[in-house]
């Protein structure tokens, strides 16, 4: 082992020990994101009620589109930095740092533009009802000043925690969260905004957030003329490694389309009606993103572990911190997996003004929507895994799986033959398809990166 790979925590320190450290702001900053959808969804259903909550989750695939732009220069620059900086190189470091900034701004700018000029189609063809439009173009009118800042607070949590400052990046996350809520609390129930209200809350919070982390990143001197200018090399090699958390979020906006789409065409053929399924889907998707951003902090807080142990060629350091990740992944899957099937009630309960048959559809959607839910937290683990190896290919493939290369072909199957009740089922035949790949690549994987361990030592 070398000087400074010794001097260096990430190559020294207990795995044990390190993956709380990177992992715990990491999942902080995860659930504060989650956060600001779900307690809007919670407020907006209890004040504004369900055509409110479809407007939020027809926006879903505009804020995943945010959220794609943020990881794939926060991740692909964050894990650019670890490796480097793992091989020594603090000049090239840095360069990657201050590309990925360039370009999540950039990037932030043409999104919020893009949307505000197309925003009419757009929530039309976002699966927008002719109810549900009115609110769609209040709030996604209103998100879209804030897309500048989201994508950049989004990145510049991995930039920091890659920084080995994952308790400040935990602090800007939490910040924003708690910003939120209380304007959320202001704008809907003080102030009477209605919808309008809960989307300037979310937009207000993300700038805060944001300016904090160009605080710390211009304290640390890592933004500076030099480290801005990007450069073709530099951004390929931000492109290739943050593809894969990229194009995760891509396929999910677009199965987002897809599943809106559908949810409203057999809604309508079914007792409930068009808009209870899109509301109550919603829900129960960001109900879910709120435990699964707990797998996918962990996921992220392992990136600078497992990045800079295997650019230092620490092999045996790589495999324990990754199933490490899968252990405490699974524990989370599981119990989320049991609130959901023990108390669907409580949960549906959190977003329904006093709507019977909302309740009783959304209480179903839980408890078979997420039906094999405990089996999801295998693959971002795995995707990302890949992703900090330098496989960005394999990862890339393995964050593909579950939302473009099942679900979205299921999801023009089975509801022709169930129905409504036949979306619902596309959820857990993909979590299980997606689970089955992820188990036999990362096995392969493995055992090749345990050959390499015997080879090295």
């Amino acid at each position: 082992m070398s000087t400074g790979v010794a001097a260096n925590p990430l190559g020294s320190e207990k795995i044990s020990k390190l993956l709380p450290r990177f992992a715990l702001p990491s999942v902080v900053g995860m659930l504060s994101g989650a956060l600001y959808n779900i307690i809007d969804q919670i407020f907006i259903g209890r004040v504004v009620g369900y055509l409110g909550m479809g407007a939020t989750n027809v926006d879903m695939p505009i804020t995943m589109i945010a959220l794609a732009a943020g990881l794939l220069f926060g991740v692909g620059g964050a894990s650019c930095f670890s490796l480097t900086l793992g091989a020594g190189n603090k000049e090239k470091a840095a360069r990657y740092m201050g590309s990925a900034v360039f370009w999540m701004a950039a990037i932030g700018l043409v999104l919020m533009a893009g949307v505000r000029l197309f925003l009419g189609p757009l929530v039309v063809a976002l699966g927008a009802s002719e109810e549900v439009l009115p609110y769609s173009l209040i709030y996604s009118g209103t998100v879209l000043w804030g897309l500048p800042a989201s994508v950049l607070s989004i990145g510049m949590g991995h930039l920091i925690r890659a920084d080995g400052k994952p308790g400040y990046s935990m602090l800007c996350a939490v910040t924003g969260c708690g910003l939120n809520m209380a304007l959320d609390a202001l704008f809907l129930y003080g102030l009477n905004l209605g919808i309008a209200g809960a989307a300037w809350a979310t937009v207000i919070s993300q700038y805060a957030a944001m300016f904090m982390g160009l605080l710390y990143l211009a304290g640390k001197k890592r933004l500076s003329r030099k480290t801005l200018k990007p450069s073709v090399g530099v951004t390929l090699g931000i492109l290739s490694i943050g593809a894969a958390s990229c194009f995760n979020q891509i396929t999910f906006s677009a199965v987002q389309i897809a599943l809106n789409k559908t949810l409203t065409h057999y809604g309508a053929l079914s007792p409930y009606g068009p808009d209870i399924p899109l509301a109550a889907v919603g829900a129960v998707m960001k109900t879910n993103m709120l435990f699964m951003s707990v797998v996918i902090g962990v996921s992220q807080g392992c990136q600078p572990i497992i990045g800079f142990n295997y650019g230092a060629r620490q092999y045996a350091r790589v495999r324990q911190a990754y199933k490490l990740a899968v252990i405490v992944s699974m524990c989370v899957s599981v119990s989320a997996f049991l609130c959901y099937q023990l108390f669907p009630w409580q949960f549906a309960a959190l977003f329904n003004s006093g709507d019977a048959v909302f309740q009783e559809f959304t209480v179903r959607c839980f408890r078979v929507f997420l039906m094999l839910s405990f089996l999801a937290g295998i693959q971002p683990i795995t995707s990302n895994f890949f992703s900090s190896i330098g496989k960005a290919f394999m990862g890339i493939f393995i964050s593909l799986t579950r939302q473009l290369i099942f679900f979205l072909p299921l999801l023009f199957i089975f509801p022709r033959v169930w129905g409504i009740d036949g979306v619902l089922y596309v959820s857990p035949a993909a979590d299980l398809a997606a689970f089955t790949t992820a188990v036999v690549l990362v096995t392969r994987e493995l055992r090749r990166i345990k050959g390499l361990e015997e080879g090295f030592v």
